[in-house]
């Protein structure tokens, strides 16, 4: 299995560089349109290889879906958390009850009685 997971990560490594090889040629970026640069008197631009315009969009896109993938579970995470208080609190009230039950009494009786 382990020799399954490094050829599909050498194929996806020759598909990216070849991507990368393909696609060279500098390309102007624009942050701002030109009509909304012209309110700032900015006209922000970079010129970047395509690539890296191609990449670095996959990288931001897997981002933004981490994060609100994160976010979107908040509400999961919390309910389970609280679960698990919930759990904690009844173990420790169920072992409180079963030591009340067996006070007073021998402590083999005792032992015997939690086993069976």
């Amino acid at each position: 299995m382990r020799y399954v997971r490094y050829l599909c990560i050498a194929v996806f490594a020759i598909a990216l560089i070849s991507v990368a090889l393909a696609n060279r040629g500098l390309v102007t970026l624009q942050v701002l349109p030109s009509e909304v640069a012209g309110w700032f008197a900015v006209t922000p631009q970079i010129q970047l290889p395509l690539f890296l315009v191609i990449l670095g969009s996959i990288v931001a896109g897997l981002l933004v879906g981490f994060i609100w993938e994160w976010i979107r579970e908040y509400g999961e995470r919390a309910e389970k958390a609280r679960l698990a208080r919930e759990t904690r609190r009844l173990e420790r009230e169920i072992a409180r009850l079963k030591g009340e039950k067996h006070q007073g009494k021998d402590d083999v009786l005792a032992l015997l009685d939690e086993a069976g």
